[in-house]
């Protein structure tokens, strides 16, 4: 059998992937043969790259942290690498984490660092109060703003309008429908204490 790339005639794909394939035909002495076209690969989907673009960011910003020695950098994408890694097997079974969910396992982090912070300053450790200040500083650049008291307020009312809560018993159902809408921007005892506040009022 002889094979190659050759130029489709007219009325065949134009493809440069084309292949005129021949064979000799041994009972009836003649050589025959047609184009074949290669198995078509499908292209990939893109589903796991759109749900891993915020990690792919934070791994690709590590080399990056890596190659400038920037320590502080390195050492905190690291071990938010790890949190997003042990969140990603803590179930029944493995998955990707998608953009919002290695968000919230950053902004957890994030605060992690807020405590351990005021924790150090309390008790009169600045230095290892700073560097925890410098991993967040880290971690807050890959978090959404955050909402402002007026902005947390108007979610909190629309929330309350929409659910009809009226007394502190409703904080449940109110706060189902915050989350989704915060989505980061703001901590969850924070959302929490002003839908306390106002079904108290």
């Amino acid at each position: 059998m002889i094979t190659g790339p050759v130029t489709p005639e007219p009325g065949y794909p134009a493809t440069p992937r084309a292949f005129w394939v021949s064979a000799y035909d041994q009972v009836s002495g003649t050589i025959c043969g047609g184009f074949r076209q290669p198995r078509a690969v499908p292209p990939p989907s893109g589903k796991m790259d759109a749900m891993a673009a915020l990690k792919d960011r934070l791994r690709s910003d590590l080399t990056a942290a890596m190659k400038a020695r920037d320590e502080v950098t390195v050492r905190t994408l690291r071990m938010a690498l790890t949190s997003v890694s042990k969140e990603e097997v803590a179930g029944a079974s493995a998955r990707e984490l998608s953009d919002d969910e290695v968000i919230t396992v950053l902004t957890r982090e994030a605060k992690r660092r807020r405590e351990a912070a005021d924790a150090f300053a309390a008790a009169g450790r600045d230095e290892q109060a700073e560097a925890e200040r410098a991993e967040g500083t880290v971690l807050d650049a890959y978090l959404p703003a955050q909402l402002s008291d007026a902005e947390l307020g108007e979610l909190v009312t629309a929330a309350i309008e929409e659910t009809g809560a009226s007394t502190p018993r409703d904080m449940g159902q109110v706060m189902k429908m915050l989350t989704p809408r915060v989505a980061g921007r703001a901590e969850g005892g924070r959302v929490a204490g002003e839908v306390r506040r106002r079904l108290q009022g």
